[in-house]
């Protein structure tokens, strides 16, 4: 929850700017306040868009709550499902979570699904059943063919905002484990989904967990408030 309007023209701006001599895909998700300001702005450009959530519900008395009709509206080709801020702060669900996620399918629009565990449960050796129990719910919920339209994010909450980050390794193992978990939905598609790595990425370590195999990219926080930093993590992994 950042940003105004002139601080975001100025913020955009120096993105595309420094986004010419880059190969890698990128988008930002914003407020919803601020998805008329990105259409304006990044039309024609190689900068992609996209919301922060999005409801399960396609219209009537949900009053707050955004549509995917509304984020077609604006030009979204993503949403952000499942935030561990969502989960933690607004009891977000996995089957709430696999609903949003059919709803942004149906609409066209590519989710990036986030899953991830708490400090507790790491210490305590459920990462791999707790980010398998948050994958199942969505996969359960879609069509094999539907697992190649899928981006996934892991992040770990324990290494959100902390300066906390797990070690390359450590990422690559969840990472393996899910792209396996895919596999079993559909073998074929699964080796071609972005999964991407969501705790406390920056440009000091993007290269070096952007080299794991299964770790695709990143789902940048705090680091895409500053242009330099966001295009060095997206640089990283040209």
């Amino acid at each position: 929850m950042n940003g105004s309007r002139t601080s975001n023209a100025v913020l955009l701006s120096e993105i595309v700017a420094g986004l010419t001599a880059s190969g890698a895909a990128s988008a930002v998700c914003v407020p919803a306040p601020y998805l008329a300001q990105c259409q304006a702005q990044l039309a024609g450009t190689v900068l992609g868009w996209g919301a922060q959530d999005v409801s399960a519900h396609a219209s009537g008395a949900y009053t707050g709550e955004i549509s995917v009709a509304m984020l077609q509206d604006f030009g979204c080709s993503y949403v952000v499902i499942g935030h561990s801020e969502r989960r933690a702060y607004h009891g977000e669900s996995d089957a709430q979570v696999a609903a949003k996620t059919v709803a942004a399918l149906a609409a066209g629009i590519t989710p990036i699904v986030c899953i991830g565990e708490t400090l507790a449960q790491r210490e305590a050796g459920q990462t791999n059943a707790v980010v398998e129990q948050q994958l199942g719910a969505v996969l359960a919920a879609i069509s094999a063919g539907d697992v190649a339209k899928l981006v996934l994010a892991y992040e770990p909450v324990w290494a959100i905002g902390t300066g906390k980050t797990a070690t390359p390794q450590m990422a690559q193992d969840v990472h393996q484990v899910l792209r396996a978990q895919l596999a079993e939905k559909n073998a074929v598609a699964a080796a071609g989904v972005q999964i991407l790595y969501g705790g406390s990425m920056k440009p000091e370590n993007a290269k070096e967990l952007m080299a794991m195999p299964d770790i695709d990219g990143g789902l940048i926080g705090g680091a895409a408030l500053k242009a330099v930093d966001f295009l060095a993590i997206i640089h990283a992994a040209d």
